[in-house]
């Protein structure tokens, strides 16, 4: 059976993609100049404990700080103080840390530094209600936000308006200092004003944007946050503000560049590699099917690639919550592609988050190729049931298929790789 070999490739391309997104590796290229005054490092996201960690390493000045991460992403730092919150619901920790954050760059001076932190995540760590909202409805946000399918540009696009720091407001709050953000990004295209719903960068995107795309994808948001929306308090400050002019941002790890070092490990290996993308959206068993096409016409006519082949990608897709299953975006890819490929030799996938989690499970993503749907009927699942339940956890749980690595330290969010032999 080639699939436990195809398997040992393919985590080790996951892998290496996560290894070229690890803080440690990139921060010492993006140090910013020295203040006058002080330093005050301030961090969100999943990566964001990591990023301190290695900041901390390379600044050779006095420096204090703050950073909210999810639960169990922890990383020891000296001399910033690591918190851990809720995702990718926020709940108290993440509103007390968002508090806490506002405080830190509260009273500073042109004299002084602010290191922002930023990474994937943020948006839900960093629990800020807008003006006439609580948790509660934050928190309502974020459920009817994850479950409508929306691209993460457009939950983006929405959060930033119904919160009191995203949208470069953070930023805003410690001027006269200057900001310089570093940002690990899990959005496909890589704006960084995306990124965590931007907490120290501004977006063009507007008030009136974020009403048309409620409409446009039916979102029903929690009356506070609705009444917030339709009015035009808490506006965010535009890119073109004052505030903003002594401003750096560095976007110093991506999924484009993970990919990219995937790709030449597939090659050391005896591959071909073909990335198709760094940036794909849309309903993961809808990708899957365009994916699994691919790999069907690799596999019995070499094309679009010449087999033998690693098809890589990245970005990041939705689910569109139908049943009351469980599974990430990823497991539900796999799932799709399962059904897909069902019966056809010599292609196997891994599709995983690379932050180490999938959704809200314990695992990164799974495994699958032409055997998956035949072992999961064998298991009495039937793979279509599972799929239209959102319960692709459970199938690939049943078969021993997970992939699970824990907190990898970094996010850049979905990675696909496809060996056709």
């Amino acid at each position: 059976m080639e699939f436990p070999l195809s398997r040992d490739l393919l985590e080790k391309l996951f892998h290496t993609a996560v290894a070229r997104a690890q803080p440690a590796l990139a921060i010492p290229n993006h140090l910013p100049p020295h203040p006058k005054g002080r330093t005050v490092v301030i961090g969100a996201g999943k990566a964001s404990a990591q990023m301190g960690q290695a900041f901390e390493a390379a600044w050779d000045g006095p420096l204090s700080g703050l950073i909210v991460t999810r639960y169990g992403y922890g990383a020891h730092c000296k001399r910033i103080e690591v918190v851990e919150a809720a995702h990718p619901v926020p709940d108290a920790a993440g509103e007390a840390a968002a508090r806490r954050l506002v405080e830190a760059v509260t009273g500073l001076t042109a004299d002084d530094l602010v290191v922002a932190l930023i990474s994937g995540g943020g948006s839900a760590l960093l629990a800020a209600p807008g003006p006439g909202m609580d948790l509660t409805d934050e928190q309502g946000v974020n459920a009817a936000l994850l479950a409508s399918g929306a691209p993460i540009g457009v939950m983006n696009a929405i959060r930033k308006e119904l919160s009191a720091i995203k949208g470069g407001r953070l930023a805003a709050l410690a001027s006269p200092a200057r900001v310089a953000t570093l940002v690990v990004s899990d959005v496909p295209g890589d704006d960084p004003a995306i990124v965590a719903s931007g907490p120290t960068v501004p977006s063009a995107s507007t008030r009136e944007n974020a009403r048309r795309l409620v409409g446009l994808y039916g979102i029903a948001l929690p009356p506070a946050a609705a009444a917030l929306l339709a009015s035009e308090n808490n506006l965010a400050p535009r890119p073109d503000d004052p505030v903003f002019a002594k401003n750096t941002v560095s976007v110093i790890a991506s999924a484009s560049l993970s990919l990219e070092a995937a790709a030449v490990e597939a090659k050391a290996a005896g591959f071909g590699a073909a990335i198709l993308s760094d940036a794909i959206e849309g309903e993961a068993r809808d990708v899957a099917k365009v994916h699994a096409a691919i790999a069907r016409e690799i596999a019995a006519r070499n094309r679009p690639f010449a087999k033998p082949v690693v098809v890589l990608s990245g970005g990041e897709t939705t689910v569109t919550l139908r049943g009351k299953g469980r599974g990430g975006r990823n497991a539900e890819f796999l799932l799709a592609f399962a059904i897909a490929i069902d019966g056809v030799d010599g292609i196997s996938a891994l599709a995983a988050d690379t932050d180490g989690i999938d959704g809200t499970e314990d695992n990164a993503g799974a495994f699958a190729d032409g055997t998956t749907a035949q072992r999961l009927r064998t298991a009495g699942i039937d793979p279509l049931a599972a799929l239209a339940n959102n319960d692709a956890y459970g199938a690939f749980a049943s078969i021993g298929d997970l992939f699970v690595t824990g907190p990898t330290g970094t996010n850049v969010n979905d990675f696909r790789a496809i060996l056709v032999r």
